[in-house]
């Protein structure tokens, strides 16, 4: 039960004016704790997941990767840039990605990055990162549902071609 605004004037040096900025302060609180996740749109396809990180890579000149962490609903409740590179070439460790994922309770996340090239095919060592971080969400207990690489407009899932 929350104290009233008589209750908290009860106590030596809250008056009124305080008593009521404390009360709100406390429903606040309740409200952001009882608050749902914050949804940024819900991922029903791979075509919609490398649409939606083709919108944000396709202009970029330096090699970024960017992941979409989602709730067990599939929705988006976490975007974040994870590291924007030299000109053709990022580095980028399971860790980052990971730490986000548990940061934000995600279950599932989805990474794309871009090649500034256009030409959106994997590289070998994109085939050994994407497999590397499929282990480690396995261990972790958070599934990498696809990875995107972007060229321009477009894109390869390398989930669809069959490397996750």
């Amino acid at each position: 039960k929350m104290a009233t605004v008589e209750e908290l004037m009860a106590i030596h040096g809250i008056g009124r004016t305080k008593a009521i900025e404390l009360k709100a302060a406390m429903e606040l609180g309740i409200r952001l704790g009882a608050a749902k996740q914050t949804k940024l749109g819900h991922i029903t396809s791979s075509q919609k997941a490398g649409e939606c990180i083709v919108e944000e890579l396709k202009d970029a000149y330096q090699e970024h990767l960017v992941a979409l962490y989602l709730n067990t609903k599939n929705e988006v409740i976490k975007r974040k840039m994870i590291f924007i590179g030299g000109l053709n070439s990022a580095v980028a460790h399971p860790r980052e990605i990971f730490r986000e994922a548990v940061r934000y309770s995600a279950a599932r996340v989805i990474i794309g990055h871009n090649h500034p090239s256009g030409n959106p095919e994997p590289s070998q060592a994109d085939i050994d990162f994407t497999r590397r971080l499929s282990e480690c969400g396995e261990m972790m207990g958070i599934e990498l549902l696809d990875h995107f690489i972007v060229g321009g407009e477009h894109f390869i899932s390398l989930k669809e071609i069959g490397v996750l």
